[in-house]
């Protein structure tokens, strides 16, 4: 498919049909973002989007659609307000990513200007203000209309709104008699909390991030809710006027200050893009510290004579740019480290931090991984971040990609607290008070209490309730810690017990809160639907370390029956005997899951749990499909590049359905990789071991009528 594939590797059909799903997309996204206060997707991803889009309509310009993301500002308005028509149009910022294109900045102005490298020229620098873009009227002193950006020609009437905000002034002394004063509304990072907090108690709607906030507060149809939100605004810039402010950006900003508007105080003169670079660095080492979320740096032209020969571009200014921080990065306190137990009695390190927005989400908790991590280095003794380890109160950079758990990636050394010390991590579990030990050769120290540690018990409960494993409907996490500290349920039988050891059940749990007599009703209905489960499920479903789904389904089909399974895992005790060789031989279980398996079903206490859970279960057998005569019956295979007949969890599917395994990697054992558009270093690698490589349509063919 075209968005997989390089921009100067494009056929001009495969650019065309590009730039339609582009500006799909964008379209989508600028509705989510300025219409709805409800993004879908981070900047990154959104910027990245647009980027690929100017790079595919400067190779191919006559393909420029009449639609085209980079003509659009904003969305438009929404019909819940009127409409106003900016006098002077609200336009958007083009965009800096890296250091080198605010030298491109500088050398595009001189050059449109005429102007000499070693010619003097001024910028401001100040904070991209990460909120809703408003537009304020004045006419004699007074504020009589407030506008939305929209689509940067028309936005919506939300004047009654903008009067409840507290730092956007009514009245004017010393304006001109038309004013229109442009900035931002935004919420800062403690109302936010306080907020969310509210509105959780209320069971009301929760805000992903400070923006999200601030712009579905101002969009309120009621003016008294829009009121009863800490809303606050930053001035920057300006619109109509009926006299100028003064002859410079600065000038104007200190005349807005004095008419009674809040600016940014680390908005900052710079005579020279070196000063410029600084100053977004020092803007960017403050922005956990500064209580509300921006997301760059902006210049402005200094002169406002020159801004004027500058103009604008079609739907940005030629003398400002915004310089955009790196989407999955920020800086911020570390203010604690505590530890959580896992369901496998792993002791896992927590950063707690400043609150801190990265790319577009808070995040206050960050993962060390263990304790080697901390100390700053691997598994092996080798450095990681130059050696440098982690404390309580140290400066440090969170990193978020995606959905993937936030972790700290450094530590500025220069900002360490004189008094800090080392971390000390435990060696006893802080729930139950039982001797943590790290194994050798293992990177993570466990908690030895087994089901006395009560973290590990609600862990498990919660795996066994999780959809890969029992999946019962109206018991998840939440339900089983209440049930786990009302003393209801320790371990996984007690589940199917509940209802038989509180009389009718029904009775007693309708009475709780959160709970009526059809939900319990329901729940318990739940857990006997699931008394019949597959084999795979349940061996998944108990939690054991190193067995996840996948090798569940493999152990599973090897041994057939719950009975010949554990019947297997008494015999293979021995590590030399048939029963331990036939276990290690099943495909993708190694000797460390082995001795997990034979480990946990040796321990008295954890048998006897399980076999109270099996007495209350009907385990079905697992059955391996009939691939008799398959082509594929038995050989390993491996999907690389772009798919364009089915997608990658359709083929994998079919091929198991098929009696291949399918591995997400080439090795020795491979015996097929089918590879796509794109495929890269694994097809290298499959030539280089002489292995079988098809295309998709030689894929097809070969399971053909299979």
């Amino acid at each position: 498919m075209a968005e997989h594939i390089a921009v100067q590797d494009l056929s001009k059909d495969q650019a065309a049909e590009e730039l339609r799903r582009l500006s799909g997309l964008l379209a989508q996204a600028n509705r989510q973002y300025y219409a709805e206060d409800a993004p879908q997707i981070s900047d990154a991803e959104y910027d990245c989007l647009k980027r690929r889009n100017t790079e595919i309509e400067t190779r191919f310009p006559s393909l420029k659609r009449a639609d085209s993301p980079t003509e659009q500002i904003g969305a438009t308005p929404s019909e819940g307000f009127s409409k106003v028509r900016h006098e002077v149009p609200m336009l958007s910022l083009g965009n800096a990513f890296e250091d080198e294109d605010v030298v491109e900045f500088d050398g595009r102005i001189r050059k449109y200007l005429g102007l000499p490298s070693d010619a003097d020229l001024d910028f401001t620098a100040e904070p991209k203000i990460d909120g809703l873009s408003l537009s304020l009227r004045y006419e004699n002193g007074l504020l009589v209309q407030a506008a939305t950006r929209g689509d940067g020609a028309v936005g919506e009437n939300v004047t009654a709104n903008a009067r409840t905000i507290q730092t956007i002034p009514k009245k004017l002394d010393s304006a001109p008699d038309v004013i229109e004063i442009r900035g931002e509304v935004y919420m800062s990072h403690d109302d936010f909390d306080a907020l969310n907090a509210r509105q959780g108690e209320r069971g009301g709607k929760l805000f992903a991030n400070p923006r999200n906030a601030a712009a579905g507060s101002l969009r309120q149809l009621d003016a008294e809710i829009t009121r009863s939100r800490p809303l606050k605004f930053f001035a920057y810039a300006w619109g109509a006027l009926s006299e100028p402010l003064g002859q410079t950006q600065s000038e104007a900003i200190k005349r807005m200050e004095n008419m009674g508007f809040c600016t940014n105080p680390l908005t900052e003169l710079c005579s020279s893009v070196a000063e410029m670079i600084d100053q977004y660095r020092k803007i960017e080492a403050q922005r956990a510290t500064l209580g509300y979320d921006i997301d760059g740096v902006v210049y402005k032209v200094n002169d406002l004579a020159l801004q004027e020969r500058l103009g604008f571009r079609s739907t940005t200014p030629r003398w400002a740019i915004a310089h955009k921080f790196p989407a999955e990065l920020a800086w911020t306190t570390l203010e604690d480290i505590t530890i959580q137990v896992g369901r496998t009695g792993a002791l896992s390190p927590v950063a707690r931090l400043k609150p801190v927005t990265v790319g577009g989400v808070v995040v206050s908790n960050a993962t060390l991984h263990n304790e080697d991590y901390i100390k700053g280095v691997d598994s092996k003794g080798n450095q990681i971040r130059d050696g440098k380890d982690i404390r309580v109160g140290d400066w440090v950079q969170v990193y978020r990609a995606g959905d993937v758990i936030p972790k700290i990636a450094d530590v500025d050394l220069s900002r360490r607290p004189s008094d800090s010390v080392p971390f000390d991590f435990p060696t006893i579990c802080p729930e139950c008070g039982s001797d943590a030990i790290r194994e050798e050769g293992d990177a993570v120290r466990r908690c030895m209490g087994g089901l006395v540690c009560p973290a590990q018990a609600v862990e498990k409960l919660k795996h066994f309730v999780s959809r890969a494993a029992f999946d019962i409907d109206g018991l998840g996490a939440k339900q089983v810690e209440q049930f786990y500290t009302d003393g209801w349920i320790a371990e996984p039988a007690d589940i199917f017990t509940l209802q038989a050891r509180y009389g009718s059940g029904v009775q007693q749990l309708k009475n709780r809160e959160g709970w009526g007599e059809k939900s319990a009703t329901k729940l318990f209905q739940a857990i006997d639907d699931k008394r019949t489960i597959p084999l795979a499920r349940l061996i998944f479903a108990l939690g054991i370390r190193h067995v996840g789904e996948a090798a569940s389904n493999l152990i599973a089909l090897h041994y057939g029956t719950w009975s010949a399974f554990i019947t297997a895992m008494e015999n293979a005790r021995e590590a030399s005997g048939p029963a331990w060789d036939d276990l290690i031989s099943v495909d993708g279980v190694g000797q460390v899951m082995a001795q997990s398996l034979v480990s946990t079903f040796a321990q008295e206490a954890e048998r006897a749990s399980i076999d109270r859970l099996v007495a209350e279960l009907s385990i079905q057998d697992a059955t391996r499909p009939d691939t008799q005569g398959s082509p594929v019956d038995g050989k390993t295979v491996v999907f690389t590049g772009t798919l364009e007949k089915m997608t990658r969890a359709e083929a994998k599917a079919r091929a198991e359905r098929l009696g291949a395994k399918v591995s997400g990697s080439v090795s020795a054992k491979t015996d097929i990789l089918v590879a796509g558009p794109g495929a890269g270093s694994k097809a290298k690698k499959a030539a280089e071991l002489g292995i079988e490589i098809l295309d998709e349509d030689a894929w097809l063919d070969l399971i053909a009528g299979a």
